[in-house]
């Protein structure tokens, strides 16, 4: 079972599983099964998600508040205005240039663990939404062209961004090791959100952005969040993270895109193994398609997801849940959340933090400062696997726990048994999470 196991760019090293991997991916699912059946059989609902799952840690003053707001805000411009710089003008190596360190790894990945962390911080740090509202403040009000935001659209535009952006951009092509490139991509996507904040509006940003709209979805799961009082105050608290994953979505875009998340990081993971280069080649020789087939099993993939939901929605609403299938969707969409933010966090933080590193010691060369930062250093591949197993199963049984939760409010039936044909999916991501990290080191 010895192999090579990589996050990005964590790789490099063998050793053996610490157990048989059979026993790794029964043990996994058991795990989310038994957490499903002691829910069933020995936990009221209402324990885990009332006023007490929020608990008050502090207060910052709106003083402080403003001035981390205009900090950060301003911080995020002027690294904006730097990618482009760098990138368009720079010396085009990936691990040398702004444009390329910063996007992928600390922009895209590194805000989104920031948004499991504290919640969302988008709206503070969007450069087209900054500049946005300096147009507004010269304009003396709000710039639209259009009255409002088409219902018609939805988040649907956030959904495409995200599948060609995250999905095929990032994990299928050349253009994240491409300063220049990275650099045209980034300035086209601020031209598409200004162009549309002028048309429609402010809520443009928030529902057409796929950064905004990804974020908020990943901040649903955060444990701290904090609330804006009358004062203009923060309010700090703690809650369970399962929390907001008990609201039902009142939007298809929206279940679309949650299950865009969850399957894109798996596929993201699953490229790195020698199944998907098996299958892959063998394709493209069967087609000739060359290049464009990777992008054909994505879309693929992405449909095979979206019809297993849909058809753990259809078994769940006639086993009780809900009115139909798709106002079940609705309920079941949240709860897939955890799963996604765990994968997210097990599969990116080491290349963030490394990134970061590379960030610093970028910064202090550009200062004639030699300082090199290697903060994952002491990280070994072994830690860093476990770490991923770990962080994978709490995340399906917060979403366990979640779905507990939805199926007490929404159904008089017998939760178990409503339940079980998404805890049987839960059960199979799960083992199926655990296989592609440890594809790596099998054999």
């Amino acid at each position: 079972m010895a192999g090579t196991a990589s996050a990005h760019d964590i790789g490099g090293s063998r050793f053996d599983a610490p157990i048989p991997l059979s026993f790794l991916f029964v043990g996994g699912g058991l795990t989310v099964a038994l957490t499903a059946g002691l829910l069933t059989h020995t936990t009221e609902p209402n324990t885990m998600d009332s006023e007490r799952g929020i608990f008050s840690i502090g207060t910052l003053p709106s003083s402080i508040v403003t001035a981390i707001r205009v900090c950060a805000r301003t911080l995020f411009l002027i690294a904006f205005i730097g990618v482009l710089v760098t990138g368009l003008f720079g010396r085009q190596v990936a691990t040398e240039n702004f444009a390329t360190v910063f996007v992928w790894p600390i922009w895209l990945k590194g805000v989104a663990l920031l948004a499991l962390l504290v919640g969302s911080p988008w709206s503070v740090l969007s450069p087209w939404r900054t500049i946005y509202e300096g147009l507004c403040q010269l304009e003396g009000g709000a710039v639209s062209i259009l009255d409002s935001y088409p219902r018609w659209l939805s988040e649907w535009p956030a959904l495409v961004g995200f599948l060609l952006g995250v999905g095929i951009i990032e994990n299928l092509t050349v253009i994240p090791r491409s300063p220049q490139q990275t650099a045209l991509l980034v300035s086209v996507y601020a031209l598409v959100m200004l162009g549309g904040g002028v048309t429609y509006g402010a809520e443009w940003f928030r529902r057409a952005d796929t950064f905004a709209v990804l974020y908020r979805l990943f901040g649903s799961v955060s444990p701290i969040t904090t609330t804006r009082t009358t004062a203009g105050d923060a309010q700090i608290s703690l809650r369970y993270p399962w929390r907001r994953c008990t609201e039902s979505v009142d939007d298809r875009a929206i279940i679309a895109f949650i299950i865009a998340m969850v399957y894109t990081v798996s596929f993201d993971g699953f490229t790195n193994t020698p199944e998907f280069q098996t299958l892959l080649f063998g394709v493209r020789d069967l087609t000739g398609l060359g290049p464009a087939v990777s992008a054909a099993l994505y879309f693929i993939g992405y449909g095979g997801f979206l019809g297993v939901f849909w058809l753990v929605a259809i078994l769940s609403h006639r086993a009780g849940l809900a009115t139909d299938a798709l106002a079940t969707a609705q309920v079941l969409a949240p709860t897939v959340l955890p799963i996604a933010a765990a994968y997210e966090f097990a599969h990116n933080y080491p290349f963030v933090v490394q990134s970061l590193g590379q960030l610093i010691t970028l910064s202090g060369r550009a200062i004639h400062l030699p300082i090199t930062v290697t903060p994952l250093e002491w990280l070994s591949l072994p830690v860093f696997w476990a770490s991923q197993v770990v962080v994978i199963v709490i995340g399906h049984i917060f979403a366990v726990v979640a779905s507990h939760i939805l199926f007490d409010e929404h159904t008089t039936e017998r939760i178990g048994y409503t339940q079980l044909p998404l805890t049987t999916l839960m059960i199979a991501y799960t083992m199926l999470s655990l296989w592609i990290i440890s594809r790596p080191i099998v054999s």
